[in-house]
């Protein structure tokens, strides 16, 4: 870090710090006067600092408290899609995959509509948590048509391929389309609080109901994301109209 630090490297400091688990949910991270006289800038250097930390959804501010560290974030798909690209992973820095269960399932009433079957039909599943710093980010269920397990024998196995609908997207030959994404919030189940390490009687959590269709229409997959209701789902929808390039020197609306 420079001898008199910028915002940049100021915000870096504490994200590598929530990152990699020194700073934990619910942990206060120094005030504006404390983390000016730790880094020797004026108090609107560090209140630059804290703004990107807040808008990346590492903190947020608690009235009487000050700035504390956020639960952690869980990616939406659009951002997992890039960071495939990017990286050849659809796992952020510092998450990890633990496979749960891999098996044969016959489609229940959430499942079996969109993937366009009838109910009971068998159907793949593949069940993980994900985790940031050793803390449960959240827990998924992707559920795959015989179509797809016909080409990606591997994700009949307990390994995590690190991005199985990029896999099979591409063993079947045809780009993904869209994506359907349908939230809402229930209790968790005794297995789901299990998974999640949460430990409170009645727990309320985010479910996500994710289906991915392919270009030629086909459903690729079915995925049942669940989350403590307290995590921070983030989304990014560009508002720009089609065909039309972003344009320097616009300020925010």
């Amino acid at each position: 870090m420079p001898e008199t630090p910028g915002y940049a490297e100021i915000a870096a400091h504490f994200r590598r710090q929530i990152q990699d688990g020194t700073l934990r949910p619910g942990d206060t991270i120094p005030s504006y006067k404390e983390a000016s006289a730790q880094f020797g800038v004026a108090h609107t250097t560090v209140n630059r600092a804290y703004r990107v930390l807040k808008m990346e959804g590492l903190t947020l501010t608690k009235p009487g408290v000050g700035t504390v560290v956020a639960a952690p974030a869980s990616n939406n798909i659009g951002t997992r899609v890039a960071l495939h690209a990017a990286t050849g992973s659809a796992l952020d820095r510092g998450e990890s995959s633990r496979i749960l269960e891999v098996g044969t399932v016959g489609a229940d009433a959430l499942v079996a509509p969109r993937l366009d079957v009838a109910p009971g039909t068998p159907v793949q599943v593949r069940r993980r948590v994900v985790s940031r710093g050793d803390v449960p980010v959240h827990l998924s269920s992707s559920y795959y048509p015989a179509y797809v397990i016909a080409v990606t024998p591997e994700l009949q196995e307990p390994v995590s391929t690190g991005a199985s609908r990029e896999l099979a997207a591409s063993r079947l030959g045809v780009a993904q389309d869209q994506v359907l994404e349908e939230v809402t919030s229930r209790l968790a189940t005794a297995s789901e609080k299990d998974a999640l390490g949460l430990t409170a009687a009645e727990v309320v959590v985010t479910q996500i109901v994710r289906t991915v269709s392919l270009e030629d229409g086909r459903v690729v997959e079915v995925a049942v994301k669940v989350a403590e209701g307290s995590t921070i789902l983030r989304w990014t929808t560009s508002l720009r109209a089609p065909g039309t390039e972003a344009r320097e020197g616009v300020g925010d609306a």
